[in-house]
């Protein structure tokens, strides 16, 4: 191997893939300028709905409770609810989201309460509807406030104290630091975005060092250079490396870039006040926790640039490479997903599996927590995969039938 054949090598095809406007639009523009954008526009639009949702009176139908008119009284009173008398086609109504839920009150409901009986209120909603939820929330809040009274009003009347029936409070307390917090709120989808962007951006350099040069007839010429096989892969090797890592950093950068400046200008938008408040108290990761997990992704860039390779080798056109290799984007996004789940713990198994395991143990890292054994044997194992990815590009790139197959 000759090291200034590599860099030979890798320059010219740097220099010819900076030319072409799709390598600079998947490399460059979307990690930088589209992602960012796209994630703070939906971040905005997300934030006003939910806000918009919440601060909405929702409208609440009432079923029965003509013989209490004491239970209709106070639920007609209270602000945050808006109730109306039921129809006949209720349910109806709350699965068109004309109404947002409805509450039925049983017969006799006053009277059961006078006589210290116990009585069942029902509420209906709209299940996984965000505003019926919200509804939902606050028909309860309301006749949970409305026993407590019925609760002290009683005991009063005995001459007995309102502890006596909650004689302690219940609170929860957060212990944790906020790098912790914000790894299990983010953690997930810190490696599943990198990991995607460390693939989306191999993909296209891949196939054009490849299938595109089939496609333009070039490969003849290039293989005719006095340079071996080897000095020709890994000058090609890197490049798709260089494009695949880029990728990431330009999209880490501008997305820092955006929460941080887009932050500040979100709340000032917003108002101030409970907003800022809001966006002041999101949780944070841990900076070095983001730099480590870019180091565990860095055989992942090495695997996955040297399996694009050989894939897009076999294909004889631009066009063909990218059937190939379309389809192995769900490779890429299901381990990820899964590593996102609830309840998926890191093992010394799981270790093993690729992508999972950089999934796994990157939620760990941006929540600062660091597992030594496991961050040896995946980075370890890695490492491996991507070795053996690469010897199998140099072969598939030494066998004349794959480079020249028609």
């Amino acid at each position: 191997m000759s090291r200034a054949n590599v860099l030979t090598i890798y320059r010219k095809e740097l220099r010819d893939l900076l030319r072409d406007r799709r390598t600079i639009i998947s490399m460059i523009v979307v990690p930088t300028l589209v992602i960012p954008l796209i994630t703070a526009v939906v971040g905005f639009i997300s934030f006003r709905v939910v806000r918009q949702a919440r601060a909405t009176v929702p409208t609440v139908m009432v079923v029965g409770g003509v013989d209490s008119p004491r239970a209709l009284a106070a639920l007609a009173a209270e602000q945050r609810i808006k109730t109306q008398p039921a129809t006949d086609d209720w349910r109806q109504r709350i699965s068109d989201k004309v109404v947002r839920a409805a509450v039925e009150i049983p017969p006799g409901f006053d009277a059961a309460l006078e006589r210290g009986e116990a009585a069942t209120v029902r509420i209906y909603n709209y299940e996984g509807e965000m505003r019926s939820g919200f509804a939902v929330s606050e028909v309860r809040r309301f006749f949970t406030e409305y026993r407590d009274r019925v609760i002290t009003a009683r005991l009063q009347g005995h001459g007995l104290p309102a502890t006596l029936v909650k004689p302690f409070d219940v609170r929860t307390e957060n212990v944790a630091p906020p790098e912790k917090v914000g790894g299990n709120v983010i953690g997930g989808v810190v490696p599943y975005l990198v990991l995607l962007l460390c693939f989306t951006g191999a993909m296209y350099p891949a196939m054009d060092l490849t299938a595109g040069e089939k496609e333009r007839g070039t490969m003849e010429t290039i293989l005719c250079s006095p340079v071996s096989r080897l000095d020709l892969v890994l000058g090609k090797f890197f490049m798709v490396l260089t494009a695949s890592l880029g990728t990431v950093v330009c999209a880490l950068i501008s997305m820092a870039v955006t929460f941080t400046v887009g932050g500040s200008v979100l709340a000032k938008m917003l108002g101030g006040g409970g907003a800022s408040r809001a966006l002041a108290e999101l949780p944070s990761v841990n900076p070095w926790g983001v730099v480590a997990v870019l180091g565990m992704v860095l055989p992942m860039a090495v695997l996955f640039s040297a399996v694009l390779l050989t894939i897009s080798l076999f294909a004889k056109s631009f066009k063909e490479a990218q059937s190939y290799v379309s389809p192995l984007i769900v490779l890429i996004i299901l381990p990820a997903v899964v590593g996102i789940l609830p309840g998926v713990e890191l093992n010394a198994q799981l270790a093993l599996v690729p992508i999972l395991n950089v999934s796994l143990v990157s939620k760990e890292l941006v929540s600062g927590v660091w597992q030594w054994p496991y961050l040896a044997l995946i980075f370890g194992s890695s490492c491996v995969y991507a070795a053996a990815a690469l010897a199998l590009a140099v072969r598939m790139f030494n066998r004349e039938d794959v480079i020249f197959r028609t």
